[in-house]
């Protein structure tokens, strides 16, 4: 079920993924039918544009500042806030500063 992560091992999940210049980075955790975990880091500026999920999507920054646009409304989320993003509501992720998070996608 879990892959690109150590078993049996404390992790620190903003450590797994790296900031890259200019970019998104994500590194999936887990991928099924059921659900999907992946982490994601935002150099400041990037952006993921707006979509719609299959499935109700829950973030947690883990890192510095994202904004969070969900069906026309705004959210500033900081480390350690969470935020869900009900399912085939657009949404967009914006790096307001570099960031990184944890998305959880129930399907």
């Amino acid at each position: 079920m879990y892959k690109n992560i150590e078993k049996q091992v404390s992790l620190k999940l903003k450590d797994l993924v790296r900031y890259q210049e200019g970019q998104v980075v994500s590194k999936t955790l887990v991928q099924n039918e059921v659900v999907s975990m992946t982490l994601f880091s935002f150099d400041k500026g990037e952006e993921i544009s707006t979509h719609a999920a299959g499935g109700d999507a829950m973030v947690t920054v883990l890192e510095g500042t994202g904004r969070f646009t969900v069906g026309g409304e705004v959210f500033v989320l900081n480390e350690g806030e969470t935020l869900i993003m009900p399912k085939d509501i657009p949404h967009a992720v914006y790096g307001q500063e570099r960031f990184k998070m944890q998305l959880i996608v129930s399907f």
